[in-house]
C-alpha cells in the first residue's frame, strides 16, 4: 500500500494546540508503520490557511499541496494520510475542491483522528456545495462571455477586428486589432468578382469551375466548390471595406481588396 502524508500549520495558535509540523509528521510516520504501509513522502505547507483559495481559478493555492497533486498524478498512491482532515481544508468550498482533485487520481484520504472518514462516502453537504460550485462556475463563464462580447462589440463599432476566423483573403495575427490582406487569396477574390461582372449569368458551379481551371485553390489547398464561391460573393461589402460583426456594420480599418463595384 503506497501512501503519502500531508501536514500543514497555519497559525501559532494551532502549534500551541498540538498541531505543530513535527507532531503531525511523527504521528503520520508512526501510524503508517503500524499499518504496514509504504510512506513515500510527506508534503508540507507552513503558514498557509486551509481555507486559502485562488478565487479566479478556484484552485487550492498551497505550494506543498500542489506538489502533492503532482506526485499522485505520476505515482500510484492509495491514500493521503493526515492527522485530521482540517489539515487539508477548513471550509466546505475547499473541501469540495480537494475531493475533486483527489478523485481524479483515485486517491482517498486517511485521517488518523477520524478513522472512518472517506472522500467516497456520500454527504448531503457535499452535494449542496457541489451544486453551488457548478452554479458559480456557470455564472463565471457567462460573466466572462458577456465581458468579451462587450469588448468585441466595441471593436466592431470602430471597424476593428473583433475576433473569430479571418475571412478568406485576410489573415489575423494574435493580439492584432486589424486584419492584413493575404496577397495570394486576394488575387482569387479579385478574379472571382471580375468573372461575376463579365459573366453575370454564370452559375456558382461555373464560376467555381473557372477558378479551378485557372489554377486557384482554397485556404485548404483544395478545388473550389459552389458553396465556397457563394461565401466569397456574399462578403462583397466586407471586401469593399465594410466590417460586419453580428448586427453591427461599420467602416473597417482593414484594407479593402475590392473597389466599390456593382454586379
Amino acid at each position: 500500500m503506497n501512501v503519502i502524508g500531508y501536514i500543514r500549520v497555519s497559525t501559532l495558535g494551532q502549534v500551541k494546540d498540538g498541531y505543530s509540523l513535527s507532531y503531525q509528521k511523527d504521528e503520520i510516520k508512526l501510524y503508517c508503520k503500524k499499518q504496514g504501509w509504504n510512506l513515500l513522502e510527506i508534503f508540507i505547507d507552513a503558514g498557509i490557511s486551509g481555507a486559502k483559495v485562488d478565487e479566479e481559478a478556484l484552485e487550492v493555492e498551497r505550494e506543498g499541496f500542489q506538489d502533492m497533486l503532482t506526485e499522485i498524478s505520476t505515482t500510484k498512491v492509495d491514500y493521503v494520510v493526515v492527522l485530521n482532515t482540517n489539515r487539508l481544508w477548513r471550509s466546505d468550498i475547499v473541501k469540495v475542491l480537494v475531493h475533486r482533485e483527489l478523485k481524479k487520481y483515485g486517491v482517498d484520504v486517511k485521517s488518523i483522528e477520524q478513522p472512518n472518514y472517506s472522500i467516497n462516502k456520500k454527504d448531503p453537504n457535499d452535494f449542496l456545495v457541489n451544486g453551488l460550485m457548478e452554479l458559480l462556475d456557470e455564472y463565471q463563464r457567462m460573466e466572462i462571455a458577456m465581458k468579451l462580447g462587450r469588448g468585441r462589440n466595441m471593436k466592431a463599432k470602430q471597424g476593428k477586428y473583433a475576433g473569430g476566423r479571418a475571412a478568406f483573403g485576410y489573415k489575423a495575427k494574435k493580439g492584432q486589432k486589424f486584419l492584413e490582406v493575404n496577397h495570394e487569396e486576394s488575387l482569387v477574390i479579385k478574379r472571382l468578382f471580375e468573372l461575376k461582372s463579365n459573366f453575370p449569368k454564370w452559375s456558382l458551379s461555373q464560376l467555381a469551375s473557372q477558378l479551378n481551371s485557372e489554377g486557384y485553390f482554397t485556404q485548404q489547398n483544395k478545388r473550389f466548390t459552389k458553396v465556397q464561391v457563394k461565401r466569397i460573393l456574399d462578403r462583397k461589402d466586407f471586401y469593399e471595406g465594410i466590417y460586419s460583426y453580428g448586427e453591427i456594420k461599420a467602416k473597417g480599418v482593414h484594407e479593402p481588396i475590392l473597389k466599390k463595384i456593382n454586379i
